[in-house]
């Protein structure tokens, strides 16, 4: 057996700079990866994909990332799969999946790794880069020890969903900005997540933003603590509070 370990992805900023004649919208954003991460058990010599506990928002067919990674790379392998970091959180779960598998199997190209999703080049990487492009330019940035504090609603947003609803801001005159553009769309895709947002700014800070696309949320820094991690009920349902720290790989 083969123990990976796959971080999540943190969106520190994202703007939207263009969209191409493909629909696909370019980005400039810096990433990060965290000690907040899914943790994958290989069976070299196995033929299968599970999850550790069940969730119904994972996808265990051809259609999974890492069974996709797989495929990409020419290699098989039975595959279980902690579960960890949310699905539709904007925290890159199943692209930091198949950047674990990827790194096993000694890496690809970077074009390569983009036919699995934008996020999934970085994935591979790790770290701290610009990303640029549709995901494809990567430029690694030196890495600094960031405390942050995630905030995981019970809810998701779909990131295709986000990105129409961006485009129909746009074409009816709005010009999101900030320090995540996609903040004003995925609000109107879930306004759960717009009364989340806005009582936890109000609560612990305004420095609260959004994790790519949502749902998750985060603030730099630590809140005074002695937890690692906690649940609290917000005005939409449960908001799980996690402290993590970014890593260099």
């Amino acid at each position: 057996m083969i123990g990976l370990v796959a971080p999540a992805k943190l969106t520190w900023f994202l703007e939207i700079t263009g969209v191409r004649a493909n629909g696909y919208h370019e980005l400039r954003s810096e990433m990060v990866t965290l000690d907040f991460a899914d943790r994958l058990t290989l069976e070299p010599d196995g033929d299968y994909l599970r999850l550790s506990e069940e969730n119904p928002d994972v996808p265990l067919d051809e259609t999974n990332l890492v069974a996709r990674a797989l495929r990409l790379v020419g290699r098989r392998a039975g595959v279980t799969i902690e579960k960890v970091i949310p699905p539709g959180g904007g925290l890159g779960g199943g692209s930091a999946d198949a950047g674990a598998v990827l790194r096993w199997a000694g890496g690809v190209s970077v074009e390569e790794a983009l036919t699995l999703g934008g996020d999934v080049p970085f994935c591979q990487l790790g770290g701290r880069a610009l990303v640029e492009g549709v995901g494809e330019k990567l430029t690694p940035l030196s890495f600094e020890k960031r405390d942050v504090t995630l905030m995981m609603p019970s809810f998701s947003v779909g990131t295709r969903r986000c990105y129409e609803a961006y485009d129909e801001l746009v074409a009816n005159g709005a010009r999101p900005t900030g320090r995540n553009h996609l903040e004003m769309a995925a609000c109107v895709v879930e306004p759960r997540l717009a009364r989340t947002l806005e009582w936890l700014r109000g609560e612990y800070a305004r420095g609260v933003e959004l994790c790519g696309s949502g749902s998750a949320m985060f603030l730099e820094g630590r809140l005074d603590s002695g937890a690692v991690q906690w649940d609290v009920a917000g005005p939409e349902g449960t908001v799980r509070f996690r402290q993590t720290t970014t890593t260099p790989r």
